[in-house]
């Protein structure tokens, strides 16, 4: 197949196809041309990669998904590590969208004066304050 048959059927532009191979996620066989050819198992390839890419798996993270002879090997503490990253996402999310519909309904005539609205602002501010205070100590910790 060549690179354009490969974007058509993957979904992929050819300029990623391109980049994927220079990163080694993907192989050519050769040339017609000046287009690079694949075999059709490029696409079973693609899948894991936009899979992967889908639920938050770095190109390099990927990488390690695929073996020299190109078979697919998934480490499943990898796999289990990333579904707990999802779960804290989606509580992450699913506060904030709480924080959203409660700032939407306040009945104040102006969110200055909503109560909710403050108390949402003044965690947020916090929240912050925590992450600044450990990338500092994660900072200090690796400097040592």
């Amino acid at each position: 197949m060549d690179i354009a048959e490969v974007a058509r059927q993957s979904g992929f532009p050819a300029s990623t196809l391109r980049y994927y191979e220079d990163r080694g996620l993907i192989v050519s066989v050769g040339r017609r041309g000046l287009r690079r050819m694949f075999e059709p198992a490029v696409l079973r390839r693609l899948a894991l990669i936009a899979l992967g890419r889908d639920v938050g798996f770095s190109l390099i993270e990927i990488a390690a998904f695929i073996g020299r002879g190109g078979e697919i090997s998934l480490d499943r503490q990898v796999l289990a590590a990333k579904a707990d990253e999802l779960d804290a996402r989606i509580r992450r999310l699913a506060a904030m969208r709480d924080e959203l519909r409660r700032a939407a309904a306040c009945p104040a005539v102006s969110h200055s004066e909503c109560r909710n609205f403050q108390h949402s602002m003044e965690t947020a501010l916090i929240q912050t304050r925590r992450r600044a205070d450990k990338k500092v100590r994660i900072s200090r910790v690796s400097a040592t």
